[in-house]
């Protein structure tokens, strides 16, 4: 990549969650809580105030950005509602997260199965390249299991303050147009599930100012505001359960495979958890050979993961782009209900909760901490900052995956660069720290040169196979 980063230290990092969440929220980083603390509250004085009570809010989705919009929410004085159906949910997930995410979001240590270190690229013709020398002592990527990380960033959030229904979101009445309107409340329907009613649950509907959509790629406040439909993926995983013996090869290191077997358009994967492997493919142009595509990433994996037993199979669409529309009113998406994957790596746990905080943000400003109505231009805010900071992580992963994952020539060229060293500086930084500015000229324009020599001795490789096969 021809982008380098801003280095960031992190310390004071929590080792525990063993105790009561209002406890360990009181040890928070220095980041976190310096940052919370320059927040400007600027409410516009036009915006009218509201009268015996404050801003009410949902937020519809209980993952990562549910869970860190509620939160923040919450702590800016929002009478804040979250709405998940499945508190148990383990949405289908590679489960890295980058080292920022800790410092940013204040995670415990303890809820990382994993610090991998190192990592190997693993070409079409099975050409492996080890990736990971350039990492500093304290760096690496996390690992860890969605069920676990969404349930610890939802109950930070019913500590400060925010509701947690376990319910099934269903539909809303949104406000009819007419400056009489321009305040009314949205009203949400939805099926609660508090164990009274047996399975079927309870309907019922709760009338609140503003909505959050974080209940990802086929999010129903999506739909209900028209936001219009975006390309996706089909992620396919499964969790396999191997010999200790074998778990020893997994315990800080990650696979990567690529090649027109295991995906066309993405690339399977073997990530430790703490006592499992996962392993899982993506695609996006060829839906319906999920499973030979996955078949073939346990088959290239095979004599690593001999003896393993699937525990759990999962599968599950991400977007591969923006929605055409992530705001209408005072109704705003986030997370993969917004579209926010990463093309080339798939990464979308950061960026969900980094856009759920963001959204919240821009709302307890707006609002002047819940004391005054906000509108649409309060949300568009929080657009064009995301844009502004995101659009070129996006736009050079966007290219990255349009140039490599084209044929198999070009991912053994694509590897091939992976073992240089500056090359993975610059993706590691990047990926760890999620602060883009310009690399160093002379590298980027070395890294050019090789770029080019790369995809021409896979063309020429190709050219040769085509031969042979004439």
């Amino acid at each position: 990549m021809a982008s380098s980063v801003v280095f960031k230290s992190f310390t004071g990092l929590r080792h525990s969650s063993q105790e009561h969440p209002k406890v360990l929220h009181s040890h928070t980083n220095p980041i976190s809580s310096f940052s919370y603390r320059r927040f400007r509250i600027t409410a516009s004085k036009s915006s009218p105030k509201l009268q015996n009570r404050n801003l009410r809010v949902a937020v519809i989705g209980g993952g990562p950005a549910g869970g860190a919009a509620a939160e923040t929410l919450a702590k800016g004085g929002i009478e804040t509602y979250l709405i998940e159906r499945k508190l148990d949910n383990c949405k289908p997930c590679g489960g890295a997260i980058p080292l920022c995410m800790v410092g940013e979001f204040d995670l415990p240590l303890d809820i990382i199965d994993r610090r991998v270190t190192k990592m190997k690229m693993i070409s079409p013709s099975n050409v492996a390249v080890d990736i990971g020398r350039t990492l500093k002592p304290h760096e690496y990527i996390g690992m860890v299991r969605r069920e676990v990380l969404d349930a610890y960033l939802r109950e930070r959030a019913s500590t400060n303050g925010a509701k947690v229904i376990n319910g099934l979101f269903l539909k809303m009445d949104i406000p009819k147009k007419g400056s009489e309107n321009i305040n009314s409340p949205y009203v949400l329907h939805y099926t609660e599930y508090d164990g009274k009613k047996g399975g079927t649950g309870e309907r019922k509907t709760l009338e609140v100012d503003v909505v959050i959509g974080a209940d990802g790629a086929n999010s129903r406040v999506a739909k209900s505001i028209d936001a219009g439909d975006y390309d996706y993926a089909i992620a396919f995983q499964e969790r396999i359960k191997i010999p200790s013996d074998k778990m020893v090869y997994y315990e800080n290191l990650a696979e990567m495979y690529v090649g027109d077997d295991v995906s066309p358009d993405f690339y399977g994967w073997v990530f430790p958890k703490c006592d499992h492997v996962a392993v899982g493919t993506g695609t996006v142009t060829h839906k319906g050979d999920i499973k030979k595509f996955q078949l073939a990433t346990r088959n290239r994996a095979r004599d690593k993961i001999l003896g393993g037993k699937i525990i759990r199979v999962e599968a599950h669409p991400i977007p591969e782009h923006p929605r055409p529309r992530r705001l209408s009113g005072r109704v705003a998406l986030v997370g993969d209900a917004a579209g926010y994957v990463t093309k080339c790596s798939g990464e979308g746990i950061y960026f969900a909760a980094k856009s759920g905080r963001m959204c919240a943000e821009a709302i307890v400003e707006g609002s002047g901490n819940g004391k005054r109505m906000v509108d649409e231009s309060d949300l568009r805010k929080y657009l064009e900052k995301w844009d502004k900071t995101y659009w070129p992580t996006y736009k050079v992963l966007d290219v990255l995956q349009k140039v490599f994952y084209r044929s198999n020539p070009a991912r053994e060229a694509f590897v091939e660069m992976c073992a240089d060293e500056y090359v993975q500086k610059m993706t590691f930084d990047s990926y760890l720290y999620k602060r883009v500015v310009p690399g160093n000229p002379l590298e980027d324009l070395k890294l050019a040169v090789n770029t080019i020599g790369s995809l021409v001795r896979a063309n020429a490789l190709r050219r040769e196979m085509d031969k042979l096969s004439a």
